[in-house]
């Protein structure tokens, strides 16, 4: 399951706007936007959900379970070209 903050942060770690987000998982920019204020659990179809998480782990976010009851998330270590060029262009 997850957190609206590990959608978020996700999003973030990745230097991903939300247009591209929506745009990489048929999902909705205002879907993504309702779904990133949220807190705790994402309360929002499987599929939708599915969708997200599918697109954030192909681009290198590693979503970890709970621990503590404190979900997180990770790059993977050798990000995916689509990051690095991502990287790139924020860095001009």
């Amino acid at each position: 399951m997850i957190t609206g903050e590990q959608l978020r942060a996700a999003r973030a770690m990745l230097k991903m706007e939300q247009g591209e987000l929506a745009e990489l998982s048929g999902i909705s920019i205002e879907t993504i936007k309702r779904l990133e204020r949220m807190d705790g659990v994402l309360n929002a179809q499987a599929a939708t959900l599915y969708s997200l998480q599918k697109v954030l782990e192909g681009e290198g976010v590693i979503f970890l379970p709970e621990n503590g009851n404190l979900p997180g998330l990770k790059l993977r270590r050798d990000p995916p070209p689509a990051i690095r060029t991502r990287k790139k262009r924020g860095e001009a």
